[in-house]
């Protein structure tokens, strides 16, 4: 193991980004596995999966993608996200940017954690730009309503940067599309429509499909579902993005925990950035 694979190692357990202790309890984990299994659409977050995927099959998929404890009779404490699992897929992340960086690719980044991880996709996104990608930021102020449990939800596609978000017209704040606690009206959500309202602001005015979409939840499934080549973070309750690369729409899905500070996941945008030889570490 090199060194800086070991020190990220050591960085993702003592976050607990990784590690046997994630903050993400089993029997989180299992309801949401059930949900999927079950075609509940948040859990599917846009995906239209082709095979049959009970709460068994998906947990065997979690199992072996992320490293969850692989026994469905255990339904109480911590659950596991294998780190070298993780380490594993930044690889793979590394090499799809190193691949689209060479191809001087469009890129759209978005994200449905605006307070977690849309530092993370900037990095990505800057270093490709960088390099001659181009950064895509379509659709911005396109309003529509967001379905959540509690009543649909008046919003509008925004950018943090080059990230597309998604923020609340309503005020208010709604189950299955909270609003992150200090981010005013930037809205969590696992939501597919974001990403399809901005590849259709694309399409709409004669521009073709990005050549990457980098994001999270609905970002990666809305995006893989349509043929977009899409990468990026998913936690061990969010089958979604695992089962899409299993069947090959989502190009590469990273397991680690997506609710820490923002400031956790530098080291991993660094590992990519410098694995994938991409600026700021590109001589």
């Amino acid at each position: 193991m090199t060194a800086d694979r070991a020190a990220l190692r050591e960085h993702l357990v003592r976050r607990r980004l990784a590690g046997p202790d994630i903050p993400t309890t089993r029997q989180r984990n299992l309801r949401s596995y059930r949900l999927f299994g079950q075609g509940d659409q948040k859990a599917l977050m846009g995906l239209a999966p082709r095979g049959r995927w009970g709460p068994g099959a998906v947990l065997d998929l979690m199992a072996d993608r992320v490293g969850v404890d692989p026994d469905f009779g255990r339904a109480e404490g911590t659950d596991t996200i294998d780190p070298e699992r993780t380490l594993d897929a930044l690889d793979r992340l590394a090499d799809l940017l190193r691949a689209t960086a060479r191809r001087r690719a469009t890129v759209l980044a978005g994200t449905g954690h605006p307070t977690r991880l849309t530092e993370f996709h900037t990095s990505l996104a800057r270093a490709l730009e960088a390099a001659g990608c181009t950064l895509l930021t379509p659709a911005r102020g396109t309003r529509f309503r967001e379905p959540t449990p509690d009543g649909e939800r008046n919003c509008t596609l925004d950018y943090r940067g080059p990230v597309a978000v998604v923020r609340a017209l309503d005020g208010g704040a709604a189950r299955g599309g909270r609003l992150d606690r200090g981010s005013g009206d930037l809205l969590h959500t696992h939501s597919a429509q974001p990403v399809r309202l901005a590849l259709a602001g694309l399409t709409g005015t004669g521009q073709p499909l990005p050549g990457l979409v980098l994001g999270d939840h609905g970002w990666l499934c809305g995006a893989g579902r349509l043929g977009v080549p899409a990468g990026g973070i998913a936690d061990s309750n969010d089958p979604a993005p695992f089962v899409g690369e299993a069947e090959g729409e989502v190009a590469v899905v990273v397991p680690v925990d997506d609710g820490s500070p923002p400031g956790c996941y530098r080291p991993l945008s660094d590992y990519v950035l410098q694995r994938a030889d991409l600026a700021p570490y590109k001589e």
